[in-house]
């Protein structure tokens, strides 16, 4: 991991930690855990925000101000408004989305949850998914969130990461098996 790979992740957890116990200390994990979705998608769909968080040539007060109209928005709680605030005050939002996978995993393991990274070849049905996660389920033991993505050069199957395992049935991974195994015998 590079340096600043490695003190961003660092400046992540703590921000991650400190959203995460002031929720737990006001009786507020599920309020977080909805803004921690809604900040998700916001990002996801909204180039403007990504642009907001990254780009370094917005000024400190700017920042604040945008981050403050985009929680009011947003109607978000006073733990992710507030450390919203104090990450644009210190110049910190570039590491929001870390920040964000950082308290989900918190949560996650507060409640006794996984959360299983699903990479498919086309999106998964409502049904498929709730089976791939009750089969997954059974075999960590705990409940298992999807966290679900599409990637169609996999051709086919899926690509499954629990904790420090993967699974990879892909079509892909297949051909360039069967292709490495080629090259050898001739």
């Amino acid at each position: 991991m590079s340096e600043s790979a490695s003190i961003s992740t660092g400046i992540a957890a703590r921000y991650a930690t400190a959203m995460f116990d002031l929720a737990t200390e006001a009786a507020a994990i599920d309020a977080l855990a909805k803004d921690v979705d809604a900040l998700e998608a916001a990002l996801a769909a909204s180039a403007d925000l990504r642009d907001l968080i990254y780009s370094p040539i917005y000024r400190r007060d700017e920042s604040q101000a945008a981050v403050g109209a985009v929680a009011k928005a947003m109607k978000l709680g006073m733990v992710a408004t507030n450390t919203l605030q104090v990450m644009a005050q210190k110049r910190r939002l570039f590491v929001l989305p870390m920040v964000l996978r950082a308290v989900r995993a918190q949560i996650a393991e507060s409640r006794g949850e996984m959360t299983a990274e699903v990479v498919s070849a086309k999106a998964l049905t409502k049904t498929q998914a709730d089976k791939l996660a009750k089969a997954l389920s059974a075999s960590v033991g705990k409940k298992i969130n999807l966290n679900a993505t599409v990637d169609e050069s996999l051709i086919g199957g899926l690509i499954v990461k629990v904790g420090s395992k993967m699974i990879d049935s892909s079509i892909r991974s297949k051909l360039n098996s069967l292709q490495n195994t080629m090259k050898e015998v001739g």
